[in-house]
C-alpha cells in the first residue's frame, strides 16, 4: 500500500510523523511519500518538499508568492501521478490541500483529510468543496464533528494527537507528572513566537521588550527548527540575558513557570504541559484587517475556543505591546491566577478525550482503504 501525505507546517509535521508511525505499526510494508519535515522523514516517510518552503503567512504574503505557490501545486500534481498512491492523506494546510483534493478527486484518487481546516472559523463555504472532494474526514477537536454534521458531512472524531505527543515526551524524560516539580520555584519564562519568518518578525520584538521588566526571571526563546540561528541573532543582540534554544520546545515547556505563546497549535501544547500562558498574535496590517472581516470566532487560541471562554489572555495586533504584555505576564505569575488557569487546563484535557488519536486515525484510514 502507498500513501501520499501532505503537511505544510511544523504542527502538521509533528502530527504526520505520529500518524506514519501508527500506520507502519499496523502495516509495516506501507510506503509513504510526504510533504512535511524532518519528523515525518525520520518516521519513515520519503520527504519530497519541506514545509519551510511552503509557509506563507497572511493575505499579502500569499499574493507576493503566488508564482511559487502555483509552481508547488503543479509539481505536487505531477509527483502524485508518478507515485500512483492508493490514497492521498491531507493534514490541515487548507489553502494548498483543498486545491489538491479537488484535483485528486477528478483523477479518481481517494482523499482522506486528517485534521480539519478551521473552516468553522472562516470560509464556511469551503465545507461544500470538502463534501464534494474528501472521501474520509478525521477531526481532532470535539466540536468539529457536530459542525460537519450540520452540513451532512460524516466526520470521525479521533481525539487530539497532542495528548499522545506530550505524554510520550514526559514518559521519555521521566517526568510524567507536572506535580513532581515545584512550579512556584521555577524562574524560567518561555517565549514561543512561531515558526514562520513573517510571524516571528512581528511577534518576537514585543516579547523581548517585556523581558526587561522582569529581571528576576530567566527568559528563553524556543526557536523553530525550520529557521536558522542567523535569523534570530539581530533580534537577540539587544537582549544578552535572553537565551536561545532551537528545536527544544517540549524540554523548555516542561521546565517553564509561564510562557508567551504565538496563537496556534503551540497554545494547546503549552496547556497540556500545564503552563499558564499569554497568547500573542500580530499580522501585517492589511492581512489583519481582511481577516477581521472574514473570521467569525470569539477567540484566536485553541485553548479558549475549546473551552468556549477566555481562560487565557489574548493580545492581538495593536494590543500586543510591552505595556499589555507586562500586565498580562505579571498576572499569570501570581499563584492565584496560575491556579485558576491550571484548573481550566484540567477541564480542557477532559474535553479532548483519551489518548491514542494517531492510532485511531491510522486504523480509520486502513479500514477505509480495505
Amino acid at each position: 500500500m502507498k500513501l501520499y501525505i501532505i503537511a505544510g507546517e511544523a504542527s502538521g509535521d509533528l502530527h504526520g510523523s505520529n500518524l506514519i508511525k501508527a500506520l507502519k505499526w499496523q502495516k509495516p510494508d506501507l510506503q509513504c511519500r510526504v510533504w512535511g519535515g524532518e519528523l515525518m522523514q525520520n518516521a519513515g516517510g520519503e520527504l519530497v518538499k519541506h514545509y519551510r518552503d511552503l509557509a506563507f503567512m497572511g493575505f499579502v504574503e500569499v499574493l507576493k508568492n503566488l508564482r511559487t505557490i502555483f509552481r508547488n501545486i503543479a509539481f505536487c500534481k505531477k509527483d502524485i501521478l508518478d507515485f500512483q498512491p492508493d490514497a492521498l492523506v491531507l493534514i490541515d494546510y487548507p489553502g494548498f490541500n483543498l486545491r489538491i483534493a479537488k484535483w485528486a478527486k477528478k483523477q479518481g484518487i481517494k482523499v482522506v483529510y486528517y485534521i480539519s481546516p478551521q473552516i468553522w472559523a472562516w470560509h464556511t463555504s469551503r465545507v461544500h468543496s470538502i463534501r464534494r472532494d474528501v472521501d474520509k474526514m478525521l477531526v481532532i477537536l470535539p466540536f468539529e464533528k457536530d459542525f460537519y454534521k450540520k452540513y451532512e458531512v460524516e466526520a470521525e472524531f479521533v481525539g487530539h494527537p497532542l495528548l499522545d505527543a506530550v505524554q510520550q515526551f514526559r514518559e521519555k524524560e521521566g517526568n510524567s507528572s507536572a506535580a513532581e516539580v515545584d512550579v512556584a520555584s521555577r524562574k524560567l519564562i518561555v517565549l514561543l513566537p512561531g515558526s514562520r519568518r513573517q510571524e516571528v518578525q512581528r511577534i518576537l520584538p514585543p516579547m523581548l521588550e517585556v523581558t526587561q521588566d522582569f529581571p528576576d526571571y530567566d527568559f528563553v526563546v524556543a526557536a523553530a527548527a525550520s529557521l536558522p540561528q542567523e535569523f534570530y541573532q539581530p533580534f537577540l543582540e539587544k537582549y544578552p540575558k535572553v537565551q536561545w534554544q532551537q528545536g527544544q520546545t517540549y524540554e523548555l515547556l516542561s521546565q517553564a513557570r509561564v510562557a508567551l505563546i504565538k496563537s496556534g497549535t503551540s497554545t494547546l501544547e503549552t496547556a497540556l504541559f500545564d503552563v499558564p500562558e499569554v497568547v500573542c498574535y500580530a499580522g501585517s496590517p492589511i492581512s489583519y484587517h481582511i481577516a477581521r472581516r472574514l473570521v467569525d470566532i470569539k477567540y484566536i487560541s485553541l485553548v479558549n475556543l475549546i473551552m468556549d471562554r477566555p481562560l487565557v489572555r489574548e493580545l492581538i495586533q495593536d494590543e500586543l505591546n510591552r505595556t499589555n504584555l507586562k500586565a498580562a505576564l505579571a498576572e499569570i505569575l501570581t499563584p492565584e491566577k496560575a491556579a485558576e488557569i491550571r484548573e481550566g487546563y484540567a477541564a480542557l484535557r477532559k474535553l479532548l478525550g483519551d489518548g491514542g488519536a494517531s492510532e485511531r486515525a491510522a486504523g480509520e484510514i486502513l479500514t477505509f482503504l480495505g
